[in-house]
């Protein structure tokens, strides 16, 4: 698709599905070396090509113009430990629950989270040799080989669990059930607790939480120091290319949904979508509408926020057939201009929300995607 030919600032309406490779900085801390190539759609041609760095693009003349569905999918990660360090163990700490644990042992670890991140984490840290297994959101080509241990998605699977024998499980509350966690400390196994909260206010602390559990916080304190300052200098890259005028930016909201399940929601301030939305140069709506947490999508919410665009996983926007099924769902989007335009931007599950080590990666590839999106 070659979208330089059209005028720039000139009325726009694409959907692009998009496999995309982020630049960072650096650039080689997480990309392979592959080039990415996009899916067809039946009413676009495909896109071949890496995501440009956010200060290398062109600006839309006029943001807003733009209509249609950008679906981004970031390529497989490389990962880059640190170090490979030996864990000082044993180790006693108290978990983000305020639970005292001690490790003894980080010979079998298993990672878990509903965004991939804790895994990610364990790799990037240099014990990636000692994960014993995965949930269903750690899809880099490092932990491929390991086996499954969520099902139904991203529920805890406790034969599985225990019949890798792991010395230790690092978790958080985003997966379930709880009486999980209670079987596998019933049975001796140490369970450290970590922070939830996806943010870009505890990237570092949030690592540190996992590498300290593991014996190894030096090595916890170089990695949160990397991730934050990758995170940090694409912020302020990103804002360099943005509308400088808070009105000129778009607005955005981040809507949750699960069609097959029934589950609507809108992700309003600390919820980490909020921060998101900011580091990227959108405008985040609900601090404007008093929107808190995650909370049930509704009619007068998506009316009063009358965001310009829509934020979204892929999967979820699939679930309910797309951008024409979330209309039908949702008739009041259409009274706003993201819905006018049907203008959506949808990225991997286990990527949009995930932070952690591929932080700048994900910014980076949203921002283009919101200010750029004939670039990609």
């Amino acid at each position: 698709m070659n979208l330089s030919s059209l005028a720039r600032g000139g009325r726009r309406r694409r959907t692009t599905t998009v496999a995309v490779l982020a630049a960072t900085v650096p650039a080689a801390l997480l990309l392979g070396a592959c080039s990415p190539v996009a899916t067809p759609s039946s009413s676009a041609p495909s896109t071949t090509g890496a995501v440009p760095h956010v200060s290398e693009v062109d600006p839309l003349a006029d943001p807003r113009s733009w209509t249609g569905l950008v679906d981004i999918s970031l390529p497989g990660i490389e990962v880059a430990p640190v170090h490979d360090p030996t864990p000082d163990l044993p180790v006693t700490v108290t978990d983000a629950q305020g639970t005292r644990v001690t490790v003894e042992d980080a010979s079998r670890i298993l990672a878990l989270d509903i965004y991939g991140t804790l895994s990610q984490t364990v790799f990037e840290l240099g014990l990636g040799d000692r994960v014993v297994g995965r949930d269903t959101s750690s899809q880099f080509d490092e932990i491929a080989d390991r086996p499954l241990v969520t099902s139904n998605g991203h529920e805890l699977n406790a034969e599985a669990i225990l019949a890798l024998d792991p010395t230790v499980v690092l978790t958080d509350t985003s997966l379930g059930p709880w009486d999980v966690v209670l079987q596998l400390r019933d049975a001796g196994i140490p369970v450290v607790v970590t922070d939830s909260h996806r943010g870009l206010d505890n990237l570092a602390s949030l690592t540190g939480q996992v590498a300290d559990a593991l014996g190894v916080p030096a090595e916890g304190e170089e990695l949160g120091e990397r991730i934050t300052s990758e995170a940090e200098e694409m912020e302020e890259q990103i804002a360099a290319v943005v509308p400088k005028d808070p009105n000129a930016r778009l607005r955005t909201v981040f809507l949750y949904v699960r069609g097959s399940s029934g589950v609507y929601y809108m992700f309003g301030q600390e919820s980490g979508a909020d921060s998101l939305i900011e580091a990227v140069g959108g405008y985040d709506v609900s601090a404007e509408i008093g929107w808190k947490g995650m909370r049930p999508l509704t009619d007068e919410g998506l009316v009063s926020a009358q965001p310009d665009v829509v934020l979204m996983m892929s999967k979820g926007l699939e679930s309910v057939g797309g951008v024409e099924g979330l209309l039908d769902r949702f008739p009041a989007l259409a009274q706003t201009p993201a819905g006018e335009n049907e203008r959506v931007v949808a990225m991997d599950d286990d990527q949009v929300l995930s932070y952690g080590p591929r932080t700048a990666d994900v910014l980076n590839a949203l921002a283009v995607a919101l200010y750029a999106p004939d670039s990609l």
